[in-house]
């Protein structure tokens, strides 16, 4: 059972009293009637052959509150497309699989590239981005879960319990963030959250000052989980990263478009495991090595478009503070991991400080040294206003390629 601790501007809805998915589900399906739910499964082609996909749409096919489900396949040829197509058939609910490699997906993507509208990096932020243009084009679904693929111990009330707060019909949220504690195979998981985002968020605090924007960030329990549920209209002003900060980029979209009794955050699951990226020590383009250095950036960005000014500097301040806060942030694990009867490196959880350290320099020397590098992908509301028909290109795209290779 978790607490009931609200720490800060963003509701924080807890797990309390273990309720049943059952009595959750009734309610769902009661919601879908007036407010249509959807889902949203970012995946690449590998994942149909992993050990998580399979598990999850068998739970997601025995869901009877969902009337669409919207899968983003990457990474795939057209015999693994057809593939994809008979994979995801077991699902009863209406679903279109998006074929991002496909011909006309790409010949969408070049005519938006030809007006500077599409996104410049391939990755989970331009398969979202697709995917939610779709959900704009099928008008389908009102409120709209998004979770990863790769989970390991997925579970019906995961979905539920995500999807709940944007369903409910007495409820204002615009906005749900899913949580829980990346605990699995007795260690503590989530290095870069724990050891990266946190400890950064508050030597940002101590060295910019007072600021509101850290102060919501603060707030969130599990910034980086890729499970979240948003209402529709959300969509068309949002702008997201293209690269890794996709996570912390919503945050900050929303914290700009919303105020924050619109958005809460949500207790989803008791245990929670999927495939884990590769510390990448000696590469800072791959693994977590690059990830922490596009969050990273992607704090700066947020905080330099309120005015504040960054030198090389303030950079080595930020370094400095991150690296003491985030050293203390290990001996406070270690005494969590041990009262618990976990597992935990501390040599690994250190070398981790480390590199994430030296990235905060690296970020922020890209940072200056590229001042005019946007990553955001375009709203839909401009590529509607420069493309009026686009969303109607883009549904019979998806609509031709599921009539042309879907097995007869």
């Amino acid at each position: 059972m978790a607490d009931f601790y609200q720490n800060g501007s963003v509701t924080t809805l807890h797990n309390l009293g273990q309720r049943s998915y059952e009595d959750m589900e009734k309610e769902l399906v009661s919601f879908n009637q007036t407010r249509p739910l959807g889902l949203l499964l970012p995946s690449l082609f590998s994942e149909l052959e992993g050990p998580a996909l399979a598990k999850i749409i068998d739970k997601i096919a025995q869901v009877p509150y969902l009337s669409e489900v919207v899968i983003g396949l990457d990474r795939a040829d057209e015999a693994q497309y057809r593939y994809a197509l008979e994979f995801f058939d077991k699902l009863p609910q209406h679903h279109r699989v998006l074929w991002n490699d496909g011909p006309r997906l790409k010949a969408i993507d070049a005519k938006l590239q030809a007006l500077g509208l599409a996104p410049t990096e391939l990755g989970k932020g331009r398969n979202v981005w697709y995917c939610m243009g779709y959900i704009l084009a099928s008008n389908r679904a009102e409120s709209v879960a998004l979770h990863d693929c790769d989970i390991l111990t997925y579970e019906k009330d995961l979905l539920a319990r995500l999807l709940y707060p944007v369903a409910h019909p007495q409820f204002n949220y615009e906005f749900s963030k899913g949580f829980y504690a990346r605990v699995a195979d007795g260690k503590i998981n989530g290095r870069v959250s724990r050891l990266l985002v946190t400890p950064l968020i508050r030597a940002l605090k101590r060295v910019v000052g007072p600021n509101e924007y850290l102060d919501y960030m603060d707030c969130f329990r599990y910034p980086l989980a890729g499970e979240f549920s948003f209402r529709r209209d959300v969509l068309n002003d949002l702008r997201i990263p293209s690269d890794w900060g996709l996570e912390i980029g919503v945050l900050s979209e929303m914290h700009r478009n919303y105020a924050t009794n619109r958005i809460c955050q949500v207790d989803i699951a008791d245990v929670y495991d999927h495939k884990h990226q590769d510390l990448s020590l000696d590469n800072a383009e791959a693994g977590l090595s690059k990830m922490s250095i596009d969050i990273t950036k992607a704090f700066f960005r947020k905080l330099a478009t309120q005015g504040h000014t960054f030198s090389t500097e303030t950079f080595r301040s930020i370094k400095a503070t991150y690296f003491r806060i985030a050293l203390d942030y290990v001996e406070t694990y270690r005494h969590d991991a041990l009262m618990n009867g976990l597992s935990l490196d501390i040599h690994n959880e250190e070398a981790a400080v480390e590199m994430f350290a030296k990235n905060i320099m690296n970020a922020g020397q890209t940072f200056l040294e590229n001042p005019m590098e946007t990553p955001f992908i375009p709203t839909w509301n401009r590529v509607i206003s420069a493309e009026p028909n686009i969303l109607n290109e883009l549904k019979e795209a998806v609509e031709q390629d599921n009539l042309e290779f879907i097995p007869k």
